[in-house]
């Protein structure tokens, strides 16, 4: 199942994003040192701040997704897809799929393009995106350091109706 996390959520996304953090420090902007510290308020208004998609299997949270509208006069008809992490035991079971469908299918509703950013070195998660309908369209060189090594992403965006065709 897939659903908007709540308030009520805060402290299952917390254990997750943790997680994601923790387990693939490369592919995020933040860092598991960062949040770690983090009050569970922060996180409660994480989810309400922006739309966080999460994927259930019995009761468990397997799988996260964020949507957040880019602000600004010119850019609003833009949102990022961003946070997306599943876990391990869920890999290879179309969760991350079903959630990068459901940020599309609700960001299809309110903007004209959806974009991403992903390490360049993530294939599974590149195949993942491009089977979704995301297109490359620029490579950022050395936009994530962790650890003193740097990281390249590929940026993609997922066009709406006839504005993105």
């Amino acid at each position: 199942m897939i659903r908007l996390l709540t308030p009520a959520d805060a402290m299952l996304y917390r254990e997750i994003r943790l997680e994601a953090l923790a387990a693939h420090p490369e592919a995020y902007s933040s860092t598991f040192a960062r949040e770690q510290g983090k009050p569970l308020a922060w996180f409660e208004e994480r989810v309400t701040t922006s739309d966080v998609f999460g994927a259930f299997h019995a009761q468990e949270l397997v799988g996260v997704a964020g949507f957040r509208r880019v602000d600004g006069a010119k850019t609003e008809h833009k949102a990022v897809l961003w946070g997306m992490y599943v876990r391990p035991q869920a890999r290879k079971s179309g969760t991350g799929r079903r959630l990068a469908d459901a940020v599309a299918a609700h960001a299809a509703t309110r903007v004209e393009q959806l974009q991403l950013a992903v390490v360049s070195e993530n294939e599974a998660a590149l195949r993942l995106y491009t089977a979704a309908g995301f297109v490359v369209y620029g490579r950022e060189v050395n936009a994530l350091k962790q650890d003193g090594r740097y990281y390249d992403e590929i940026l993609m965006a997922l066009h709406f109706g006839e504005q993105g065709s």
